[in-house]
């Protein structure tokens, strides 16, 4: 098992900085480990065994979750009545709710002390369990799968200040980032996100699904200029992906406010950003049932698909460069290439950060072949 601790992960950037100074590749100083792979139809019963084994096959949970506080960002992007055709929000945008419960139940399993679901809802306070009952979930189905507790992290929350988190070598985008205080009020931080295409960033997976931990009361449309402001009001458009205005004051402005005011510039950035100064520590992507062409109904275009697999590791740098490759892409791709045409990568930017490797030759791919899992987004 690859579990990098807060040191670890400082090394691998000292080391990163290294090899920038002496000319050497970056990626070969970027941690790699291992990236489960599987097959899976449907939400039913093979769910449960598929998670067990995949999780097993990185090592266990064991040694990641025993005695801690987990945290988990799932993936509700938009709207809750937010659907394509008629299609679930949790079949085509959404990580599905059998995933996160049957996670859940698998840390709680591993001994985790508690385990909260995080969440930036879209454009409101409401309690995160509200949000998912307009969807028509449940929310007492993934509260009983264990010592569950859920919080919408889009604004102040609970907590009496905001947390600041800062990226190494002073960040591409910000030097620092303010979030809800769930984001550092725990032991083990999991991203859990759908296998999709993304149109700003070219691809939405594990990392990319951080960028929603930013509060929109700070870098939202309607965040107060001096302050924020008590509840979130629209999304990041003005802020992060146009730049067209700064963040509230609480938090520090762009480093360099003539950089490209585009969003396939600033996105990939403050992503890459987010995922080095808050650490992943366990990345799961849904991809049983999902969409291509976009990472939600209101991208003209979009469509369904069964792509029908799971993938998991404990680098979400090597576990999305892995997931890029099931869809079809090349993780090694960069701006002008699929499916970064209109974007810069992600992957390199984090691996830059000394995240980890997007070079499939150094990670270990266990379960089954990407081969075997690829099912192409695009013909």
């Amino acid at each position: 098992m690859s579990h990098c601790t807060r040191r670890q992960w400082l090394s691998s950037v000292a080391a990163t900085a290294g090899a920038l100074a002496v000319g050497r590749p970056v990626f070969a100083d970027a941690p790699a480990s291992r990236v489960a792979v599987a097959k899976c139809r449907t939400y039913g019963a093979e769910l449960l065994p598929t998670m067990e084994k995949m999780f097993d096959q990185l090592g266990g949970l064991g040694p990641i979750v025993s005695g801690k506080t987990v945290a988990i960002k799932i993936n509700l992007t938009g709207a809750p009545r937010d659907r394509m055709g008629h299609r679930r929000a949790e079949l085509a945008q959404w990580t599905h709710p059998h995933v996160i419960g049957t996670t859940v139940h698998l840390i709680a399993k591993a001994g985790a002390r508690r385990v909260r679901l995080l969440e930036s809802a879209w454009s409101n306070a409401d309690p995160l369990e509200e949000y998912m009952m307009e969807a028509g979930w449940d929310p007492s189905h993934l509260l009983n799968a264990g010592p569950v507790e859920m919080e919408n992290t889009n604004f102040l929350g609970s907590a009496k200040q905001y947390s600041v988190v800062k990226p190494p070598n002073g960040g591409h985008m910000f030097k620092a980032y303010y979030l809800n205080h769930s984001y550092t009020d725990c032991d083990v931080f999991v991203s859990m996100a759908k296998l999709k295409d993304h149109a700003t960033a070219g691809v939405t997976l594990s990392m990319k699904n951080c960028f929603g931990i930013t509060p929109c009361t700070i870098y939202g449309d309607g965040a107060g200029v001096d302050e924020p402001t008590a509840v979130p009001k629209g999304g990041r458009g003005s802020v992060i992906h146009s730049g067209d205005r700064q963040p509230s004051k609480i938090a520090p402005p762009e480093n360099d406010p003539s950089s490209p005011r585009l969003g396939g510039y600033r996105v990939p950035r403050v992503v890459a950003d987010l995922v080095a100064a808050r650490p992943i520590h366990l990345a799961i992507i849904d991809g049983i049932e999902s969409m291509k062409g976009g990472e939600g109904p209101w991208i003209k275009g979009v469509a369904p698909i069964s792509p029908g697999v799971l993938i998991a590791g404990t680098n979400c740098v090597n576990t999305d460069a892995v997931s890029a490759a099931v869809m079809g892409y090349d993780p090694m791709a960069d701006r002008g290439t699929p499916p970064f045409e209109k974007a810069d990568s992600t992957l390199r930017l984090a691996e830059l950060h000394g995240v980890g490797t997007r070079d499939l030759r150094r990670v270990e791919v266990v379960g089954v072949p990407i081969e075997q899992a690829r099912y192409k987004f695009r013909a």
